[in-house]
């Protein structure tokens, strides 16, 4: 099921197009000014987002970037500091905005492996009041976590993650841009992943197909706040509901069907796997995500791969020099991972 155009995009699951339920539900959206909250279908979004995450309330923003952002601003005042892990995407990947807009310092764990910061690192992470020091007051997890493979957390540690930073008065927010996906391979509720946490972002575009939009959850309070926090970051939206439509569609009908794109990655990462030269690393295909390293002595020229791969017709991300990244997605089908294998078999 490739595009329209006929190329199968493996780069990222952001680069996924709404369903035609979803467009037909944003054409014949009821909105209202949401500015007002007088927008009916943001409201139920909003409403249905906290009842998936087990939160008092929902807030809809423009973006993940905006709502880890948001997140941090409503959490931490200026001179704070924020823990998060050194391959998190609230470090990595979104502009410093924390720093730049927030003035909150990041204080960097190193994840583990399996996507994790330990509990040790998080303790001893943890700055005592000292005139010298900048007070810490939030750690930032993310689930599952992108640079570390696609990996989901588990339940006992998100609990064990939640019990330390709440013992050391700390809050705890989850990047879940990928949340679903996480539940979905743990076989657990996203309820009970997020049922540690303060605060929680998750992705309506990506793996749920919607073209644009996030949601923060946590609190009734916190949310009060992150909403002025969202007007005051220019993300208030008037008839939003044109494309909250689109994210309820999403919530309603996409997440059940995560699992087959976490299959055809795992189908992707067999079919590559036995090939001279290449190596699966970050530990398989946990989710929807397939890391392949071209090692030196097959003497390939990843750039060079990359080229023939998309004269076949086949898009693909890079995570580093010698690494790729695919990741599937509702665009991508049994054909498209079969046409992959047998693409990049031919060129190694």
């Amino acid at each position: 099921m490739a595009f329209e155009n006929g190329i199968i995009d493996l780069r990222s699951d952001t680069v996924t197009q709404p369903t035609a339920e979803m467009r037909a539900a944003m054409a014949a959206a009821p909105v209202g000014d949401d500015v007002y909250g007088e927008d009916p279908t943001v409201i139920a979004l909003e409403e249905r987002a906290a009842e998936m995450t087990g939160k008092e309330a929902g807030l809809f923003v423009t973006s993940g970037t905006m709502g880890n952002l948001i997140a941090v601003l409503t959490h931490c005042g200026r001179g704070d500091e924020a823990m998060m892990g050194t391959n998190g995407h609230t470090f990595l990947h979104e502009v410093g905005g924390i720093s730049a807009l927030g003035g909150v310092f990041p204080h960097l764990i190193p994840n583990r492996a399996d996507g994790t910061l330990s509990i040790e690192d998080i303790q001893a992470a943890f700055r005592e009041e000292d005139i010298h020091h900048p007070p810490s007051r939030l750690l930032i997890l993310e689930n599952t976590q992108n640079q570390c493979g696609g990996i989901p957390l588990s339940v006992d540690y998100m609990r064990s993650a939640g019990t330390i930073t709440h013992s050391l008065h700390m809050d705890l927010h989850l990047d879940g841009a990928r949340v679903f996906n996480a539940a979905k391979a743990l076989n657990v509720s996203t309820r009970d992943i997020c049922e540690p946490v303060d605060s929680v972002m998750f992705c309506l575009s990506k793996g749920l197909c919607a073209p644009v939009g996030s949601m923060l959850c946590g609190g009734r309070d916190f949310i009060a706040r992150a909403r002025k926090i969202r007007k005051q970051l220019g993300g208030g939206m008037r008839q939003a509901g044109v494309i909250a439509a689109a994210g309820l569609v999403a919530l309603q009908k996409m997440v059940d069907r995560l699992p087959e794109d976490h299959r055809r990655a795992k189908k992707l990462e067999q079919g590559l796997s036995g090939l001279e030269g290449l190596e699966i690393v970050k530990g398989g295909a946990w989710t929807n995500m397939v890391f392949l390293r071209v090692k030196p002595e097959a003497g390939k020229d990843c750039a060079v791969i990359k080229n023939h791969l998309k004269q076949s017709g086949i898009l693909v991300g890079m995570s580093g020099v010698d690494e790729f990244r695919f990741v599937t997605h509702y665009w991508i089908d049994d054909a498209d991972v079969d046409k992959t294998i047998e693409a990049i078999t031919a060129i190694i």
